[in-house]
């Protein structure tokens, strides 16, 4: 059993959903990172970067334990594992990559930045905010433009690059986003949101996280909680 130790954030939700769209059995373990349960000993073991998610899996490729963090790269062992949500042929595995990695540079970047300027910087900054809302609108006018000719973001297959995109797209109004001007994300977004294993991977840990962060974990988060030499 795949042991995974998460919180219900974008970054989690992408590997939740990918352990339940391949059937694969694993045991979600919180790390509560609005009270500093990500810079434990144990949970550093396995994530030096102390950032969720990280799995332990313990039939590694070679029949040995290993351990992973990064989300990217969990959905990529994943995939290697299973033979699953990443495509056979040369070409199209490369065009998913394109697109997963889209997610991880820019995407999930850009838009956490939006959200932290928009809703839990303590001053607000009007040129953070214009400039990472306006990043925002552009990666959804990429995503719009890809979509307008594919069924899903990486071409006519759904894959890890949508699993990967798709949970950041959900706080869409804290971005500033009205879907209703993107039509074909719009589209995209409701249809992923409607796959079972989807609505199942975004209830794990759910019920655990507060709806809003109080000041002591906005200074875990942070503030010098998070930036401490370890």
């Amino acid at each position: 059993m795949i042991d995974v130790y998460s919180w219900a954030t974008p970054n989690g939700h992408k590997v939740h959903i990918m352990l339940e769209e391949c059937g694969l059995p694993y045991a979600a373990h919180a790390v509560d990172i609005s009270t500093g349960e990500q810079f434990s000993p144990g949970f550093l073991a396995i994530s030096p970067n102390n950032r969720i998610p990280a799995i332990t899996d313990p039939d590694g490729p070679d029949g040995e334990p290993i351990s992973l963090f990064e989300s990217g790269a969990i959905l990529l062992y994943l995939a290697g594992k299973t033979g699953r949500f990443l495509p056979r042929s040369t070409r199209g595995k490369y065009q998913a990559l394109q697109w997963l990695m889209f997610q991880m540079a820019s995407v999930g970047p850009m838009l956490g930045q939006t959200h932290h300027f928009r809703a839990y910087a303590p001053e607000k900054v009007e040129y953070a905010i214009n400039r990472f809302s306006s990043e925002a609108r552009r990666l959804y006018g990429v995503m719009d433009n890809q979509l307008a000719t594919n069924d899903y973001i990486a071409g006519k297959e759904y894959t890890i690059a949508d699993m990967a995109v798709w949970p950041w797209l959900r706080s869409h109004e804290r971005q500033g986003i009205d879907l209703g001007e993107f039509p074909n994300v719009k589209a995209w977004f409701e249809a992923i949101g409607n796959r079972p294993a989807v609505q199942r991977g975004i209830t794990i840990l759910a019920d655990r996280r507060k709806p809003e962060l109080d000041q002591a974990a906005r200074e875990i988060l942070f503030g010098k909680t998070q930036y401490a030499k370890r």
